[in-house]
């Protein structure tokens, strides 16, 4: 599935946010959940997004658009540990609520990102508690499956499952490194797009 992914806009004041009326659907999730790289492997491109080894280093909403289908991926920045003044994540968090104001015409859809290796965790509950006020369709995608067990995987869709009241079959299991669930989440998103 062949699919270009251009970084056209980045924002980083709540006065630079403008919100594109094209279809979209952001990407969400904890700080070093790996969002630059399931970005850069959706692309086919290495160095597409931005990848660092410390945390936090998204502190932008990045607009890529999505060619030949015209609608926007939207790059949040991560949330947690971040090394960074607490000033500094109350900015990114007023940036990221105004945005999900702003779209909620245009947007269709929330990737949810979740650490395969990791139980539920407080700020993962509230971002999907805050987007269901929305009613926005939440895609679940839990990374980095090759860093664990089988096992591991196992029992931490299972605790997030009653959570998001879904089953096993509407959460993507995805790895940057090997491209499984590439695939599976180009279909969703696509499907997401082509039902307005």
């Amino acid at each position: 599935m062949n699919k270009e992914l251009k970084l056209t806009k980045t924002i980083y004041t709540l006065d630079q946010l403008t919100v594109e009326s094209y279809p979209q659907i952001a990407l969400a999730g904890r700080s070093n959940v790996g969002k630059s790289s399931l970005i850069n492997c959706l692309a086919g491109r290495k160095k597409l997004a931005k990848i660092s080894s410390s945390p936090g280093k998204t502190r932008s909403l990045n607009f890529y658009l999505v060619q030949p289908d015209n609608f926007y991926l939207i790059d949040l920045p991560g949330y947690g540990y971040a090394k960074c003044s607490k000033k500094e994540r109350e900015k990114w968090a007023k940036l990221i609520t105004t945005y999900f104001e702003k779209a909620q015409p245009y947007l269709k859809g929330v990737i949810v990102l979740l650490d395969s290796r990791l139980s539920p965790q407080t700020l993962d509950l509230e971002l999907i508690s805050y987007l269901k006020q929305y009613n926005y369709p939440i895609v679940p995608v839990f990374t980095k499956i090759d860093k664990c067990s089988q096992k591991q995987i196992s029992t931490t869709t299972k605790q997030w499952l009653p959570i998001l009241n879904m089953s096993i079959k509407d959460v993507i299991l995805f790895s940057s490194k090997t491209g499984k669930g590439k695939q599976s989440l180009w279909v969703r998103i696509l499907n997401i797009i082509r039902s307005i």
